[in-house]
């Protein structure tokens, strides 16, 4: 369990039950206004609960969805161009435009917590458009990840998500060279 604090207010009624419960080490405060059942919160749970508005993307997504086992420095968000800068040092904030910040936006439950991610074909489409920017033998990990989840995939999202973007062409070739 992570929560703020209305939803600890609502869960336990009144400040001064929430106050007992945390004296009593029933429930810990593990940020400003954020409430767990645990002591220590995953950093990325905790992120993604105090920037409700934000989607999990790109290295945080990976590591998440299990395509690789590196443990990303910080968490990965991205947000409508316009959205208040974040100005957290453990926050990677990706600006996006409107018609491209919905598409592939899902729930996920994740250590017991419900988060908003971009979904698996998606964040496919992700890897193909960044391929560049990423070090290489992480790419190859992420994409040997996708190649083991290749029968789960749908196919059809993940041509409506490329044609959202530029250069569309590049990355159904390079899908079909190097995922299916």
């Amino acid at each position: 369990m992570l929560c703020d604090w209305k939803e600890i207010n609502e869960k336990y009624g009144y400040p001064q039950k929430v106050r007992e419960a945390l004296r009593k080490g029933e429930i810990h405060r593990v940020g400003r206004g954020l409430y767990s059942d645990k002591p220590y919160v995953n950093p990325f749970l905790y992120v993604a609960v105090k920037y409700p508005y934000a989607i999990i993307t790109m290295d945080t997504a990976f590591f998440m969805y299990g395509l690789t086992d590196v443990i990303p420095d910080k968490t990965y968000l991205a947000t409508l161009r316009n959205a208040t800068r974040i100005k957290d040092a453990d926050v990677v904030q990706l600006f996006l435009s409107e018609w491209i910040f919905e598409p592939g936006k899902t729930q996920l439950e994740y250590d017991g917590v419900l988060t908003t991610v971009y979904d698996q074909e998606r964040m496919l489409v992700e890897v193909l458009r960044n391929s560049k920017s990423m070090p290489f033998d992480y790419y190859k990990e992420i994409i040997a990840g996708y190649r083991r989840i290749s029968d789960n995939l749908d196919y059809h999202k993940v041509e409506d998500y490329i044609s959202l973007f530029k250069n569309n062409d590049y990355i159904y070739s390079k899908l079909r060279r190097e995922v299916l």
